[in-house]
């Protein structure tokens, strides 16, 4: 295990290659190359996203590495005029963990809901990714729901 210190960084537009960096990390942390790297984005595509300020990308940076990283979404709401945050993906590289870089990312989320009136930050977590869920369960109230993905694809008519 390694014992290096990190800073968390919010990216934007101009941090292009960090993204880069953290989609291989991501890809490495999950063991699916080809979600994270099969057919990357254009740069254009990936600084407009990054630009976008209800998509937040953080990444924890030892020296000029990217170690950890999260992706959330803010979800606007029509019920009440507040945001819920998503991470959609949240990794530390493997040699990294153990370090609270997970914790830390999701506070700095945390900051960054509240600034932008956000109301909670919720996640979802695999059966089984018994690190994961310890980490969640010590920052928040477990909800057990069913995931469904729906295709995309026309539907016959």
């Amino acid at each position: 295990m390694s014992s290096t210190s990190f800073r968390i960084r919010r990216l934007g537009p101009t941090d292009v290659l960090a993204l880069r960096q953290l989609n291989a990390m991501f890809s490495a942390a999950f063991e699916d190359p080809e979600s994270y790297g099969g057919a990357p984005p254009s740069d254009t595509y990936a600084a407009n996203l990054l630009a976008k300020e209800h998509i937040v990308v953080l990444v924890a940076l030892s020296g000029g590495d990217v170690v950890g990283g999260l992706v959330a979404y803010e979800l606007e709401k029509f019920e009440r005029a507040r945001s819920e945050f998503y991470i959609y993906d949240l990794a530390v590289a493997e040699a990294h963990r153990r370090q609270s870089i997970a914790t830390d990312l999701i506070n700095t989320l945390r900051e960054i809901a509240a600034q932008r009136g956000g109301w909670v930050v919720y996640v979802q977590a695999d059966y089984g990714d018994e690190p994961a869920i310890a980490l969640y369960e010590k920052l928040g109230c477990r909800e057990d729901v069913m995931h469904f993905d729906i295709a995309v694809e026309s539907a016959a008519r």
